[in-house]
C-alpha cells in the first residue's frame, strides 16, 4: 500500500489506530467515543456471532430483546450497580418535545430490566431455569476511548440466567467462561486464562466475576469476556421470587455473562504484524483470496479458466473465497492490500500454473518465500482446508508461545515493579485491597485474574511479604 503502517515495535497504540482504519474495519463517527463499523469489520462480527450463537444454543440457551432505555429507578434499586455504573451513563431527560417525568437511562447492560422482566415472568420452580441470551448494543459514558477496545458505544451479547439454587448458578457462570473460553482458542486461535476477579476488579452487583484474560502483542492483558455469578443480589432488588416444591417463596439465583466487539480488538493486537492483519481462518470474512496473474491477453483466457474451476471448487466445499480480478492494480498492489486485510491464504494462478496443473499457495501467517508452496489443482479444496488448519494450529501455537515468555515469577516487590514494564507478573498475593491498590499506584497494573490453576503450597505476598495463599496476575491492561 502506498502509505506504511506504523510498525508495532516504534509505536502499538499507532499501529493499531492506523490499522483499524486501513484494514476497512471501522472508522471514526461524528460523535466523539463512537465508531462506524464498516462492512469488513461487521462480517468478522457477523463470524463471532455466528460461533457464539450455536455455542449458546447448544448448552439450552434462547435469544430474546430487551429495550434500550431503562428507567433510572431500576438502577438504583440495586446499590453497588448504580455506584459502579453511574459515572458511565448516557441518561434521556426529554424525548417527544417534553421533559420526561423520569429519565432514562440508555442501557449500560441490562441486569435491571431483565430482572424486572424475570420478576413477572417465574412464578414456579417449575419455570427454572430461564437461560436467555441479547445480541444488541450497550452505551457506556468512557473517558479515554479506542475503536473496538473501548467505545462509547459497542455490540455484544449478553446472557442473562435465572435458578432455583445457587449451585446450578454457579455452575452456568462456569459453563459460560467455559464456552468463551472455547470459543477464543478453537475460533480466534487466542490463548486465555480463566480466572476470578479479585473483589475491587468484579462486576458492579456481582457475588464473584470471572474472565478470560489474554495478552496483547505489547504484553498488555484485555480482558476478553465475563460471566458472573450474581447470588440473589438482583432477585431481591426485583423480587423475582418463585414457590418451590415445598410451596415454600424462594429468591431465584442469577447469572450474567458478555462478550462484545472488543474480541476484535482482542484478535488485532494478538495476530496482527507490520503488514497488517493476520486473521484466524476459522472467523475471517475472506477465508481464501485467488490472485489471477497473466501479462498477455492471450493468457487470459486460460488462466480464468482454471480461477472459476478453483474457485468454484473451494466455494463448493464451504471456503470463503474471493476472486480478486481487478484489473486496474497490480499483482504486487494485490498481495499487499490482501495482506493488509489479514486473508489467511492466498491463491495465485498464472500461466504455468495452468500448464503444470498447480497453483501458489501463501499464507498470511508465514510471510515470503517460507509461507510459500505449490501444490497440485486436483483435491485442491481438501488441500485449503487443510492448509486453514495448519494456520490455525500455528497462530494458537506462536501466541500461546508469546504469551508464556513475557509471564514472569519476580522475587520481590522490586522486581515485580520491573517486570510489569514489560510482561504480567504471576505473584502470590495475600488478597488484601491495600496490596493491590499498591502495586496499581507504583506501576498502573492491576489484578487481573485469580487464576483456577493454582500451584500447590503458599508463599509471601509479593507486596507486603505476608502469608499468601493464592497466586494472582498483575498486568497493566486496556
Amino acid at each position: 500500500m502506498a502509505d506504511k503502517l506504523t510498525p508495532r515495535s516504534e509505536n502499538f497504540s499507532e499501529w493499531y489506530n492506523q490499522l483499524v482504519l486501513k484494514a476497512e474495519l471501522a472508522d471514526y463517527a461524528p460523535v466523539r467515543g463512537c465508531m462506524v463499523v464498516r462492512p469488513y469489520g461487521w462480517a468478522l462480527w457477523e463470524n463471532i456471532k455466528e460461533a457464539l450463537d450455536k455455542r449458546f444454543k447448544e448448552t439450552g440457551h434462547v435469544n430474546a430483546a430487551f429495550p434500550l432505555f431503562i428507567p433510572m429507578s431500576f438502577l438504583e434499586k440495586e446499590k453497588q450497580h448504580v455506584e459502579g455504573f453511574s459515572p458511565e451513563l448516557a441518561v434521556v431527560t426529554h424525548g417527544g418535545g417534553k421533559d420526561l417525568e423520569e429519565p432514562l437511562v440508555v442501557r449500560p447492560t441490562s441486569e435491571t430490566i431483565i430482572g424486572y422482566m424475570y420478576s413477572k415472568w417465574i412464578k414456579s420452580y417449575r419455570d427454572l431455569p430461564v437461560l436467555i441470551n441479547q445480541w444488541g448494543n450497550v452505551v457506556r459514558w468512557e473517558l479515554r476511548t479506542r475503536m473496538f477496545l473501548r467505545t462509547l458505544e459497542f455490540y455484544w451479547q449478553e446472557g442473562h440466567t435465572a435458578h432455583a439454587t445457587e449451585e446450578e448458578a454457579r455452575e452456568e457462570t462456569l459453563r459460560m467462561l467455559d464456552v468463551y473460553a472455547d470459543f477464543a482458542i478453537n475460533e480466534a486461535a487466542v490463548p486465555v486464562i480463566k480466572g476470578i476477579k479479585s473483589e475491587s476488579e468484579k462486576f458492579a452487583g456481582a457475588v464473584m466475576s470471572t474472565t478470560i484474560e489474554a495478552m496483547m502483542g505489547d504484553t498488555k492483558a484485555l480482558q476478553s469476556g465475563t460471566s458472573h455469578f450474581l447470588g440473589q443480589n438482583f432477585a431481591k432488588a426485583f423480587d423475582i421470587q418463585y414457590l418451590d416444591e415445598n410451596n415454600t417463596l424462594q429468591y431465584a439465583w442469577t447469572t450474567s455473562w458478555g462478550l462484545s466487539t472488543r474480541f476484535i480488538g482482542a484478535i488485532i493486537m494478538t495476530h496482527g504484524d507490520d503488514q497488517g492483519l493476520i486473521l484466524p481462518p476459522r472467523l475471517a470474512p475472506i477465508q481464501v483470496v485467488i490472485v489471477p496473474i497473466f501479462r498477455k491477453e492471450a493468457e487470459k483466457a486460460a488462466v480464468m479458466e482454471a480461477v472459476d474451476r478453483v474457485h468454484a471448487e473451494l466455494k463448493a466445499a464451504g471456503v470463503r473465497v474471493k476472486v480478486d480480478d481487478r484489473d486496474n492494480v497490480t499483482p504486487g498492489f494485490k498481495f499487499n492490500d490482501w495482506e493488509l486485510r489479514g486473508v489467511p491464504l492466498r491463491v495465485e494462478i498464472g500461466p504455468k500454473d495452468v500448464q503444470k496443473n498447480s497453483v501458489a499457495l501463501a499464507r498470511r501467517d508465514m510471510p515470503g518465500r517460507a509461507g510459500k508452496s505449490f501444490v497440485p489443482q486436483e483435491g485442491i479444496a481438501a488441500t485449503v482446508q487443510q492448509m486453514l488448519d495448519t494456520i490455525h494450529d500455528n497462530l494458537l501455537a506462536r501466541a500461546t508461545a508469546f504469551r508464556d515468555s513475557h509471564i514472569f515469577d519476580p522475587q520481590d516487590y522490586a522486581e515485580l515493579q520491573e517486570t510489569l514494564k514489560e510482561g504480567w507478573a504471576f505473584s502470590w498475593w495475600c488478597g488484601s485491597a491495600e496490596c493491590e491498590a499498591k502495586v496499581k499506584e507504583d506501576t498502573k497494573a492491576t489484578t487481573r485474574c485469580i487464576p483456577f490453576e493454582q500451584p500447590e503450597g503458599s508463599g509471601k505476598c509479593i507486596v507486603c511479604g505476608r502469608e499468601a495463599q493464592q497466586k494472582v496476575y498483575f498486568a497493566r491492561a486496556y
